[in-house]
């Protein structure tokens, strides 16, 4: 059976995840161990006992949910499962530096100062209160492309997660974005509910921050991946480090085009999807996007035994 590894992104993160794992595996307390000494700070502390407001923060959740990801996947590995065994790998938003990390594109630490960067260049990028974001559900990638424009009226209003199963969401201006969820019924969405995130993520707002991810990802090595990484901006594999460091630059302001990289993953004879790290949100959509996919998610250490014995 053909199987990618997809990794999640913000969102998936809870208080206590990843603790099964560290208690469990060597090799996956050696993770935790790399993040914390990479960002000189105790983050498996917040991530396995919170509080949850601090590991909610950008800045933290971020290389928390990598963390947790490579945890999985070290422990994986123990168990006999190689990383070349899959066809191609993918991660929603940040969850693609841990598909990196994972195929060896990065090294661990040098992931983790990646997104604690990322995490703060994007919400230092436009002052609290004058970004929101909302998911539209019901309505196609044209629909709301549409409702966008509609509710633009010269501010920023865009579509920035295309996740499948009828959800999209949009991300700009407070006051464009609220303009887009009193117009979307009238569109056709079933709903459409706003977000409670701390930046509009994945739109033109983040130019400031995917300027300085340039500078940083400039500075980043990155080595030519063992797997394929199907990446958010352009729904397509590559192995080219060259190509790697411009489309997660790309990622910062564009769209999350996770839709069409299962799509993708489908039409090329994956499978199965397995969801490495924490919560099930990616396995959860993956049969919404495309009822040929079985998936199944990885994040605890029964998880990874119960995998293992295949």
């Amino acid at each position: 059976m053909s199987i990618a590894l997809v990794f999640p992104g913000q969102g998936s993160q809870s208080v206590g995840m990843g603790r099964s794992l560290h208690e469990a595996y060597p090799e996956s307390r050696a993770v935790f161990d790399e993040v914390d000494e990479a960002l000189g700070e105790k983050l498996s502390t917040l991530i396995f006992e919170g509080p949850e407001d601090r590991l909610t923060l950008t800045e933290n959740a971020q290389p928390a949910l990598m963390a947790v990801s490579l945890a999985a996947m070290r422990a994986l590995e123990s168990e006999g499962f190689a990383i070349d065994k899959a066809a191609y790998v993918a991660g929603h938003s940040l969850g693609e530096y841990s598909a990196l990390a994972a195929v060896g594109a990065f090294s661990v630490a040098d992931a983790a100062k990646l997104l604690r960067l990322r995490g703060r260049a994007m919400q230092a990028a436009v002052p609290a209160g004058e970004g929101a974001m909302a998911a539209i559900l019901g309505l196609d990638a044209e629909a709301v492309a549409a409702l966008c424009e509609r509710a633009a009226e010269g501010d920023v209003c865009e579509p920035a997660n295309d996740n499948g199963g009828g959800q999209i969401v949009v991300s700009g201006s407070a006051a464009a974005v609220a303009r887009a969820v009193a117009l979307a019924p009238s569109a056709g969405a079933k709903r459409a509910i706003p977000l409670p995130v701390s930046a509009p993520f994945h739109c033109s707002l983040m130019q400031p921050a995917a300027e300085r991810m340039a500078e940083a990802l400039a500075a980043a090595t990155i080595a030519a991946p063992r797997v394929p990484v199907v990446s958010n901006v352009a729904a397509a594999p590559t192995r080219d480090p060259n190509e790697i460091r411009e489309r997660l630059v790309r990622q910062v302001t564009g769209q999350v085009r996770w839709r069409e990289c299962v799509e993708w993953l489908a039409n090329a004879g994956v499978e199965r999807l397995v969801e490495v790290g924490s919560g099930k949100v990616l396995s959860g959509l993956a049969r919404r996007i495309d009822k040929r996919l079985d998936a199944v998610a990885i994040g605890t250490a029964d998880a990874v035994r119960e995998f293992a014995k295949g």
